[in-house]
């Protein structure tokens, strides 16, 4: 005998799209850049939070952050990082693109 089992539902109708998509967490203004070395074997990456934008709005502005510094880096999640310690450059061009900038953490 087999151990699979059929398993049957009795929920139905339709699925409300809004609720599957989570919201852009909307922080107090501040952007905040850290410098994060934890579980990186030692190499540094510069975490940028607090933004308040949504994925799409992310990415042109992941993407000229690194071709300034000159580096690689990734989104993850609603955050931006990018590889090395180069938080005084970005806190630079963040606050010329309008943004109020902190640098956070060690």
């Amino acid at each position: 005998m087999s151990n699979s089992r059929i398993v049957y539902t009795t929920e139905s109708g339709k699925v409300n799209a809004e609720k599957d998509q989570p919201s852009v967490p909307q922080g107090d203004g501040v952007v905040r850049i850290q410098r994060i070395t934890k579980g990186r074997k030692g190499k540094g990456v510069s975490i940028i939070s607090g933004l308040g934008l949504d994925k799409p709005s992310l990415k042109p502005l992941c993407t000229d952050l690194k071709k300034t510094c000159g580096c690689g880096g990734a989104i993850k999640g609603y955050d931006i990082e990018i590889q090395g310690d180069v938080r005084d450059k970005l806190k630079a061009i963040l606050e010329s693109k309008g943004y109020k900038v902190k640098l956070s953490g060690g």
